[in-house]
């Protein structure tokens, strides 16, 4: 099966957030876990994160205008600092929920229900998580990543919360529950700080990974020619797009022609492994 485009798995992902909030909100009001609570707030924030990603990848697809020449593909980070933010206000609430309910505790009921319905959420969350990473990974789209990683998180929050849950009531300790909750809410704020730090990386013009580069490199240096050299290789990502800028010596006594005709096998090249290289040419020193 071909993976789906990020936009496609974003809006299944919109579809199946709000499914699994209500199911976990309501695994929350049967069992008055402040815990599964905190596992509901989550997966709202998910909600919100999803639809927030889907309407930057829709605007991230828009093609080049004149107010806007190298596309609009950086648009995909603003996802990533939005869904942490929100991921901050919301492990914000969970601590305070969390504190009263230390203050003032109060017994966990029905857990089998609750727990029950925890789970058909985090298979929910599992399936959307696979399909969001293989459109991200093969349309290179971080807004699709960072839903995906949210996601996962979630995915091993509800896994403690259950956990934690079935302890305080098999301890009778019910401090244990919103004393995982704030685990939780430790956890979600480790991952808000992980993406908001990722998506100002992608707005400061972070040069291509290594793989990507190498294949850059391989593809420039099967252009060359004797006598040909380039230096000053710059390169840049922005969202699904991906930049570069080199500088190509040639010798002095070429033509501009040829000279022109070898920058455009270069920049094909480029432009065959996914990546718009801009060419300067300029003579080469003698020696």
């Amino acid at each position: 099966m071909p993976a789906l485009t990020p936009r496609q798995a974003l809006q299944v992902s919109v579809a199946v957030a709000i499914l699994t909030t209500l199911l976990k909100g309501l695994a929350a009001w049967i069992t008055g876990s402040v815990a599964f609570f905190s596992d509901a707030l989550e997966s709202l924030v998910n909600v919100t994160g999803a639809a927030f990603a889907l309407a930057m990848v829709i605007y991230a697809q828009q093609p080049p205008d004149a107010e806007h020449p190298y596309g609009h593909g950086k648009a995909e980070y603003f996802s990533a600092a939005f869904e942490g933010g929100m991921i901050f206000l919301a492990a914000l609430a969970i601590l305070v929920s969390a504190a009263e309910r230390i203050v003032h505790p109060r017994p966990i009921e029905a857990l089998g229900w609750g727990t029950a319905l925890a789970v058909l959420a985090t298979l929910a969350n599992l399936l959307v998580a696979r399909l969001l990473l293989a459109a991200a990974r093969t349309h290179r789209s971080i807004a699709a990543e960072a839903d995906a990683r949210h996601l996962m998180t979630d995915v091993f929050t509800t896994a403690g919360v259950i956990a934690g849950v079935a302890l305080a009531v098999l301890t009778g300790h019910v401090w244990l529950d919103p004393l995982l909750a704030m685990l939780v809410a430790l956890n979600i704020l480790r991952e808000g700080w992980r993406l908001l730090r990722r998506s100002v990386d992608g707005l400061m013009d972070h040069a291509l990974n290594p793989a990507e580069l190498a294949s850059l490199e391989a593809a420039l240096a099967a252009c060359l020619v004797d006598g040909v050299h380039y230096v000053g290789l710059r390169t840049r990502k922005a969202g699904a797009l991906r930049f570069a800028h080199v500088q190509v010596h040639v010798p002095g006594d070429w033509s501009v022609t040829r000279a022109h005709e070898l920058a455009d096998r270069v920049e094909a090249a480029a432009q065959a492994v996914g990546i718009t290289l801009t060419t300067h040419i300029e003579p080469a020193q003698r020696r």
